[in-house]
């Protein structure tokens, strides 16, 4: 699998007019409209009768991330409004740690109005009477750490954001957070918080619609991968090679990994998110097996995968990791990713994919390329003429790759 030399950036750009942005989702989630590709045909279904379209014993994998309300409003006295958007935790690093921190955190976060805050802590006085605190510990020009604090033991981290903060909708929604969006932008399994941003192809899924799968004998795996702002950021090279991918944080448990292994023979990743993490964890499987695996630091950079063997089988792979973890006597497979998967890449987890309808010169789209070659094209012509609509709020799509 060589690494391409030259993607131009306008190969994966098309036209999305403002009224196609779902502003809002649908009343019920699974009845949004859902687009099928597969042996090259594309019809128009809806979302609750996605169980027909996936093959029976088919084997689909979720990402259980939950979305924090990572969006806190400031005023100085002076008045000056000062945002602060949490982008991951820095003190504690590890996210469960830091959620139930009584204490104080640090965070990397992007600051609005950032001329404004000078040297002085900020203070939020909430509701229940206790105060938090904010305090700019160093800045630069990408991203700023912030220390929290508060005045009271009885509350944890994770408790103050939920009370204080508002969820962190897109921007291109150019709206402000509602109350709605709380339960809305949060898929109905979600359940390790982490996310600034939902994985978006997993808000279409409802109880009954998981129910009937079931039925159906299709098998099912939870994963997390907690997605950052940097999922928003376009690309802006005319190269796109050339466009840094972000990282972002993966945790498997033993337990999903030994469920892949006992069912690895057709995976359907739920969203980007889960695709990502899938093969991230194959490559992770493959650097553990040629002696490339760093315990101290374990990363997938982002063209890293075309550098490594892919010889290995899913198996093989992912036994790898969970030798790993016997090892090390642990129950969680917890590494970083900054995987970019563009045409030319060679998929070794994925089979279908579920996901949503992406901005035009992204990354995902890029990805979607990838699954089903030029066709993603006709896929996005034919949604655009048959009123789906698109990106976070908007319908979905099952995608088979081209034939």
């Amino acid at each position: 699998m060589k690494k391409p030399d030259f993607l131009s950036l306008k190969d994966f750009n098309y036209s999305l007019p403002e009224d196609k942005i779902a502003k809002y989702p649908v009343e019920k989630r699974d009845h949004s409209k859902l687009l099928v590709y597969k042996d090259d045909l594309i019809f128009n279904s809806e979302f609750k009768y996605l169980p027909k379209y996936i093959p029976e014993g088919a084997h689909l994998v979720f990402n259980e991330t939950k979305v924090i309300h990572a969006r806190l409003i400031f005023r100085k006295k002076s008045g000056a409004k000062i945002e602060i958007f949490c982008l991951e935790p820095i003190h504690p690093g590890d996210y469960q740690l830091n959620f139930s921190s009584r204490n104080k955190v640090v965070w990397k976060c992007l600051i609005g109005n950032l001329k404004k805050w000078k040297a002085e802590k900020l203070e939020y006085i909430t509701d229940q009477g206790y105060t938090l605190y904010a305090r700019k510990i160093e800045s630069s020009d990408y991203s700023n750490q912030v220390e929290f604090s508060w005045d009271s033991d009885n509350i944890s981290f994770s408790e103050i954001i939920e009370e204080v903060g508002s969820t962190p909708i897109p921007p291109y929604l150019n709206r402000l957070a509602e109350e709605s969006d709380s339960e809305n932008y949060q898929t109905v399994y979600s359940r390790n918080e982490g996310s600034v941003a939902a994985p978006t192809a997993g808000l279409h899924f409802t109880i009954e619609v998981m129910e009937n799968l079931r039925a159906k004998q299709v098998q099912e795996t939870f994963l997390t991968l907690h997605v950052g702002a940097g999922t928003f950021v376009p690309v802006k090279s005319e190269n796109a090679i050339d466009h840094t991918m972000h990282i972002e944080r993966i945790y498997v448990q033993k337990s999903a990994i030994q469920n892949l292994i006992s069912n690895y023979s057709f995976i359907i990743p739920v969203g980007t998110t889960s695709c990502r993490t899938l093969e991230s964890l194959y490559w992770f499987g493959v650097k553990l097996l040629t002696g490339k695996f760093d315990e101290d630091f374990p990363l997938l950079e982002q063209w890293e995968a075309h550098n490594l063997s892919s010889h290995f089988s899913r198996k093989e792979a992912l036994k790898a990791i969970i030798d790993y973890l016997e090892e090390t006597n642990s129950d969680i497979f917890s590494a970083a990713t900054g995987i970019m998967i563009t045409p030319g890449y060679d998929f070794q987890m994925t089979d279908a994919l579920i996901t949503n309808f992406h901005q035009p010169s992204s990354t995902l789209l890029m990805l979607i390329s990838s699954l089903t070659g030029d066709s993603w094209k006709d896929i996005y012509n034919y949604a655009l003429s048959n009123d789906f609509r698109f990106l976070s709020y908007g319908d979905s799509s099952i995608l088979f790759p081209s034939i």
